[in-house]
């Protein structure tokens, strides 16, 4: 008995990927070929922030967090400076001594010369952009290392905020300088959940305007799911921290201390803005693309008509300069600046959360979120440490415990950059 084979007149379509797939497959594609991003400074600080809340009860307390962030914002407005820096696989060692000679400057024309505290804020930041300024002509000019250069500034600058402050030991902020605000008092809570909002919003916006302009390019692009997660996953964390910051942490409240500290400090805010203005100018500019390409090949970049000079005299300049807002936000903390400003471990903490956040030491790769998710890290263990650890060598295991984090980000570095380019 023969038997006939007839082929089917109407075959089964071959299966097509969805989006979300390829878009899951592509990632963990890219993560076996060593583009982590900030995916382990993500769980790290889950995970520590995960052990100090199960070990120290009230470690996510809102008077806890509020001391988390005001502590953190100095270190993170220099790791993002820092973070330009290292895009070029330089180094600057003298930013700590920058921002605190800056504001000693600012300080000291408020308090003894009478200037008003703008005009003082603007004098100090103008000498942190000079600064930056040479100290990248001489790389890019003279070819000086950075290493050296700013080393001797580091000495440099740390006895000139010595001789500018005296033998007082520190100089104390006129009392009702609006500066002192930054780090000591509150956005209204009304206004913190307007500025969520608008946030929130426009990253939503940004990011579905990218899936539309990709899509009209015929691009490969993030799957709108995908998209509407991370704009939950924003959304969520503010919320929570907003409603957080909405408690009362006020620890004297009775009938004679009726003041309340309610919403999250004003630092908070400023820290947003610079977070935005940055990461617009290093993902979405012109400027931005040539950081990268300097960072990735700088003699390549030469051919292709960058202005190699120009871009690194250009990353010292911003260092400095938010250098000097880093060192400004710290007066506004202890509301004086000491003889010793940003001369003790100040400048590491910052190399530090950029490193740990996941910018690389070699150059090219890394990005703003890095800053302020490294930052973080750094300021949960030190907070977490301050109160699992009491006693007279608490500061020793603080400093221990962060530096082997900062010693595994960079040998994590290594190794994923030694793997890219095997």
């Amino acid at each position: 008995m023969n038997t006939t084979i007839v082929d089917n007149p109407h075959p089964a379509p071959p299966r097509v990927p969805s989006a979300l797939s390829s878009y899951v497959r592509d990632y963990v594609v890219r993560l076996r070929g060593g583009e982590l991003g900030s995916a382990p400074a993500v769980v790290g600080l889950i995970v520590i922030t995960a052990f100090f809340a199960i070990v120290h009860q009230g470690f996510l307390s809102a008077y806890n967090l509020e001391a988390l962030v005001i502590q953190a914002a100095p270190i993170i407005v220099m790791a993002m400076g820092l973070v330009f820096v290292l895009l070029l696989g330089e180094i600057d060692l003298s930013a700590g001594t920058t921002g605190g000679l800056c504001s000693a400057i600012m300080a000291i024309l408020m308090l003894r010369h009478g200037w008003t505290w703008w005009l003082a804020i603007l004098a100090g930041f103008a000498v942190g952009l000079a600064i930056g300024f040479v100290m990248g002509w001489l790389r890019a000019k003279a070819g000086i290392p950075s290493f050296v250069i700013t080393l001797a500034t580091f000495l440099a600058f740390q006895g000139a905020t010595l001789i500018l402050v005296g033998g007082q030991g520190s100089v104390t902020l006129p009392a009702g300088t609006p500066l002192i605000a930054l780090e000591n008092s509150f956005v209204p809570l009304w206004l913190g959940w307007v500025l969520l909002g608008v946030f929130v919003l426009g990253y939503a916006a940004v990011k579905l305007s990218d899936v539309r302009s990709r899509r009209r390019n015929g691009l490969a692009a993030t799957p709108v799911v995908v998209v509407v997660a991370k704009v939950a996953g924003v959304a969520l964390l503010g919320i929570a921290f907003t409603y957080e910051m909405g408690i009362n942490r006020n620890l004297i409240s009775n009938a004679f201390f009726s003041n309340k500290a309610q919403g999250e400090p004003w630092v908070v805010v400023l820290l947003v803005l610079l977070f935005v203005v940055w990461h617009f100018v290093l993902s979405r500019t012109r400027y931005g693309r040539h950081v990268y390409a300097v960072g990735g090949n700088e003699e390549a970049s030469r051919r292709g008509g960058v202005a190699v000079s120009r871009i690194r005299i250009s990353v010292f300049v911003i260092c400095s300069g938010m250098a000097a807002v880093s060192g400004f936000i710290a007066a506004s903390l202890l509301q004086s600046v000491q003889s010793n400003a940003g001369a003790g471990n100040t400048l590491l903490l910052a190399v530090g959360a950029a490193v740990i956040g996941g910018t690389s030491l070699f150059g090219g790769r890394g990005r703003m979120i890095d800053a302020v998710l490294g930052g973080l890290v750094v300021a949960v263990i030190i907070n977490g440490m301050s109160d699992l650890i009491q006693g007279a060598n608490s500061s020793g295991y603080e400093w221990v415990v962060t530096g082997a984090v900062l010693l595994l980000a960079a040998g994590f570095d290594a190794v994923v950059r030694r793997g890219k380019t095997a």
